[in-house]
């Protein structure tokens, strides 16, 4: 099962539109998985109908209409993984016993909100995975966005993408 792994799209504020790249990736995906911070519900509807499976957020720039359609939190099982999806996990510091304290019965958990990539596992065995940002940098050196698989209950290629300066 192919993951391609997103937030904070912050569309239009930052970006007109997701870069192609990211968009191709969608339709390579057997599941998008977003941390919330879309902006736009217009972003919502064009992956809904677009991704074979959609899995988001709501994230804390997102207004009344994408949070009456999507959850704050998101939990979901895809091929055997348990995955929770957030947008906001708090400060670096301590996060992995927070996040292993909050969710320990998943297997990954996805968050947005810092726009920084993140990869660690936290004690007890949750991996914890954000994406960064495919439309606002920020401090970064790149925008990026992550794939994965999942193999046999278990997370596997993860790979952090880099995209090309606009």
């Amino acid at each position: 099962m192919r993951l391609l792994v997103i937030a904070d799209t912050h569309l239009p504020r930052r970006a007109r539109d997701l870069p192609d790249e990211v968009w191709a990736a969608v339709d390579a995906a057997d599941v998008v998985l977003h941390a919330g911070d879309w902006v736009e519900v217009g972003l919502l509807d064009r992956l809904a109908g677009r991704a074979r499976r959609l899995v988001g957020v709501y994230g804390n720039n997102d207004g009344p209409d994408l949070r009456a359609r999507l959850p704050e939190v998101a939990e979901v099982e895809l091929a055997g993984l348990r995955v929770a999806v957030v947008h906001e996990t708090g400060p670096k510091t301590g996060r992995e016993q927070r996040c292993a304290a909050r969710f320990p019965d998943r297997d990954l958990l996805v968050f947005g909100h810092s726009h920084i990539p993140w990869d660690s596992v936290a004690p007890g065995g949750l991996r914890l995975l954000n994406p960064g940002s495919p439309t606002d940098r920020r401090a970064q050196p790149y925008a990026t966005y992550l794939t994965a698989e999942v193999v046999a209950g278990q997370l596997d290629r993860v790979v952090l993408h880099r995209l090309p300066p606009r």
